[in-house]
């Protein structure tokens, strides 16, 4: 009996599965990042409570992959949290088009967040090699507070700003977040349903900032507000 799961239908993505998402990561294994590119690294919270605005999401962070294409070029690490205790992270790569085929790909799944495992992640990371900055969109915080600001502090001192993006208006999740962005040296900005939009340029000026460094969000800034925004926190 064939098990070919049947077509999705048109206008929506099929869900991944997990042999599909680990034939993923092994292709971004055999990857090598262009010599010399920046790198950042794109944490995403995958849990149930990010569904809403999930689709919407997903299409304007592949965006952020397209505009680092158009920059010269950056070494993206995407890693995200779903479910029981999954945190996966894919080797670096600088294909944006397989990047954007993992996040529309990925189906939300019901479980706690996991922001410490990211921080320590980026940390372990950028102690071996040079990360330009971390990108993260999430809408909660379940963890306790002190341990993310001792990682995110760790972050800081590495010079690895934490540029945090909130997926809704949820208060514990936002003092979480900018306690991070601060900490950094990074910013912290919001987004709901009705603004996901400026999810779009954020994170445009994010990646600007990873391939280019400040130079580059300060050119940006010149004739875009959400960039300027960015550039204001970052002090």
């Amino acid at each position: 009996m064939s098990t070919t799961r049947p077509p999705a239908p048109r206008g929506e993505t099929a869900p991944s599965t997990k042999a599909e998402i680990d034939g993923f990561l092994a292709e971004m294994r055999a990857r090598v990042p262009a010599e010399g590119a920046g790198r950042l690294v794109f944490g995403l919270d995958a849990t149930m409570s990010r569904q809403p605005t999930w689709d919407r999401a997903c299409h304007l962070q592949a965006g952020m992959f397209e505009e680092a294409a158009s920059l010269g070029g950056l070494s993206v690490q995407l890693i995200y949290f779903r479910g029981f205790r999954e945190c996966r992270a894919s080797r670096w790569t600088g294909n944006p088009k397989a990047l954007s085929k993992m996040m529309t790909g990925l189906v939300c799944q019901g479980g706690h967040t996991q922001i410490g495992r990211v921080l320590s992640h980026v940390r372990k990371s950028a102690k071996r090699e040079k990360v330009g900055a971390l990108v993260f969109v999430g809408d909660a915080m379940e963890e306790r507070l002190d341990d993310l600001s001792q990682q995110a502090g760790e972050l800081g001192l590495l010079g690895v700003p934490a540029f945090m993006f909130q997926d809704g208006r949820d208060p514990v999740a936002e003092t979480a977040f900018r306690e991070i962005a601060r900490l950094t040296k990074g910013a912290y900005c919001r987004f709901d349903t009705a603004s996901a939009a400026e999810l779009g340029r954020l994170l445009r000026a994010a990646a600007a900032y990873a391939a280019g460094g400040r130079i580059a969000l300060e050119d940006r800034a010149r004739g875009d507000g959400q960039a300027r925004l960015l550039l204001q926190q970052m002090r």
